[in-house]
């Protein structure tokens, strides 16, 4: 739920494109292992322009810049088409599961889902509807003006994994080391430059007292509440009023919150299931298939029973007999869990009698199949089912109460991430790959003229350098508009680098994919193993350095 956010710290991770880097240096002639090793004597006696002289410059300054502005140039001409051997790169599996610690599924024999955004999936109309719910609730209840009500949701404005600076009123997407990434800062629905986050923050990395002012904003539901937070804060802006980032979020959170536990958003979705519901006939030959293999499921959702009835109902009416019920699909149904207190109270279980809409009293020591619980905690869970540790893996989309528990707990977890599957497009895009290779060559000449040139006056200096540093804006600019134009993509930052959200994928989930039903396209008794060559994320894009050469 949206109440629950917390602030992690960071590891490092640095992945690059070498591909166009190759075949430039392949071009030159060189191993590119250092500058002398490019060029012959003969071929350093180099006529310069007066304006690459300098009488200031150190002695074989002008032969560096301008070795580095020939390999600039020569990559330059690779950039006019995609090497062939980008092409022949092959493609990630949008549907695929992406591992990061290694499972073997033939010693998993129970299997848990969330309901919400895991076996239910919705469309995109569902945010609009809990904005405009949670707009009303500010307007009638904590009498925002009138105004407000003109809002309108924005879905190309938020990503999930957004962080919400309570302090300075600021959406910040953070990348994997804590560092606010340069164009991925807004007050309200303004960006800001990197000199206006340089003054407000001082730096771009985010210290442990700073990080104390941000609540992360990561299940599915953050859509709506960053759009209305950023919306909120312009407003106040755009009216020359005074207020406090503080109370924006604590109003948006609590309206956001009144829209879930009084039902609204139940009510609506219900009232109108072909609007905001996705049938899904997968799902179901999924816990079919499970079933079929021996396998025990359970249910664990925050929802209301009535919520997920009708949800499953109306999503698998077309692919079950009249007579089956989904119900019969699981061993155990558990709602209105109030994860993630679930994993650590020592609430007692109630039994829920779905007719009456009551609550048992009687003591519950076995989970029925046919029967409907409600609350509980872990402990009663593992008592009563002695399901322990490895052998029971968890499916949910909220990296910290859905999953986070769990992995504590010493289940296996899995993330149902669905903006995986439109992301995985987009990288296997030649275009993306292009831009990203291309970023990472004029990446490494700029490392590379900064390390050697310690401080330049010369107007050949300066001339590469504003070269360089527009085709890499240009560069990521064009990678980052093919996934959000406010924010770039969810799992990367601009550079290429993995987001704080990818961080905490890495952290909780021992495997992501974008549909519970990907699973259908391996064995139950698959072994999943992490890829020999992973670095951070298993789903990113990796071009060996010497992929051209060896075509």
């Amino acid at each position: 739920m949206a109440s629950l956010r917390r602030f992690l710290p960071f590891c490092s991770s640095l992945k690059g494109l070498n591909v166009l880097r190759d075949e430039a240096r392949a071009q030159l002639g060189g191993s590119f292992r250092g500058l002398s090793s490019i060029c012959t004597p003969d071929q350093k006696v180099l006529k310069l322009g007066d304006d690459w002289q300098s009488e200031h410059d150190v002695p074989g300054l002008n032969d560096e810049i301008v070795m580095i502005r020939r390999e600039f140039d020569a990559a330059k001409k690779s950039f006019l088409k995609i090497p062939e051997a980008l092409k022949k790169m092959p493609k990630m599996n949008p549907k695929g599961i992406y591992v990061n610690k290694n499972i073997r599924l033939d010693n998993v024999q129970v299997y848990g889902f969330d309901y919400d955004y895991t076996l239910a999936h919705y469309s995109a109309n569902l945010q609009s509807l809990i904005y405009d719910l949670a707009k009303q609730h500010m307007v009638n209840e904590f009498r925002y003006p009138e105004i407000c009500m003109n809002f309108q949701y924005d879905p190309s404005f938020p990503i999930r994994g957004l962080y919400y600076d309570k302090q300075k009123g600021c959406l910040l997407k953070l990348d994997f080391f804590g560092s606010i990434e340069p164009d991925g800062c807004y007050f309200g629905r303004r960006k800001l430059s990197r000199k206006e986050i340089n003054l407000m923050y001082g730096t771009r990395h985010i210290g442990r007292d700073q990080a104390r002012e941000l609540v992360g904003l990561m299940d599915f539901f953050c859509f709506s509440e960053a759009c209305l937070i950023a919306d909120m804060v312009q407003f106040f802006v755009d009216a020359k009023l005074e207020f406090d980032a503080c109370y924006i979020f604590e109003d948006v959170n609590r309206a956001i919150q009144h829209v879930h536990r009084s039902g609204l958003v139940h009510k609506g979705i219900l009232s109108d299931p072909h609007r905001y519901l996705v049938k899904n006939g997968g799902v179901l030959q999924f816990l079919k298939m499970l079933k079929e293999k021996g396998k025990k499921l359970f249910l664990l959702t925050n929802s209301p029973f009535y919520f997920v009835d009708g949800g499953m109902q109306f999503m698998l009416e077309e692919h079950m007999d009249c007579r089956d019920s989904w119900r019969e699909l699981f061993d155990v149904v558990i709602a209105k869990a109030n994860k993630p207190d679930f994993y650590t109270s020592e609430h007692p279980f109630r039994c829920y009698d779905s007719e009456k809409d009551t609550l048992a009293f009687t003591k519950v020591d076995a989970l029925l199949r046919d029967k409907i619980y409600y609350h509980g905690c872990l402990k009663s869970f593992l008592q009563i089912t002695k399901w322990n540790g490895p052998e029971v893996i968890y499916f949910g989309d909220h990296l910290f109460s859905d999953l986070r528990g769990p992995s504590k707990a010493g289940w296996r977890t899995a993330a149902i991430i669905h903006e995986l599957e439109n992301e995985i497009h987009i990288q296997n895009d030649d275009r993306y790959r292009y831009e990203q290779a291309k970023f990472h060559i004029i990446q490494e000449l700029l490392g590379r003229l900064h390390a050697t040139v310690v401080s330049s006056q010369s107007e050949g200096y300066k001339s590469l350098l504003e070269e360089l540093n527009e085709e890499r804006q240009k560069a990521r600019l064009i990678m980052k508009r093919m996934f959000n134009s406010s924010f770039g993509a969810t799992f990367l930052t601009d550079t290429g680098q993995e987001s704080a959200f990818a961080y905490h994928i890495h952290q909780y989930a021992d495997v992501y994919t974008s549909k519970p039903e990907n699973f259908l396209l391996y064995q139950p008794e698959a072994w999943l193993h992490v890829p020999f060559d992973i670095k951070i994320m298993p789903h990113h894009v990796k071009i060996p350095s010497n992929l051209v050469k060896s075509h």
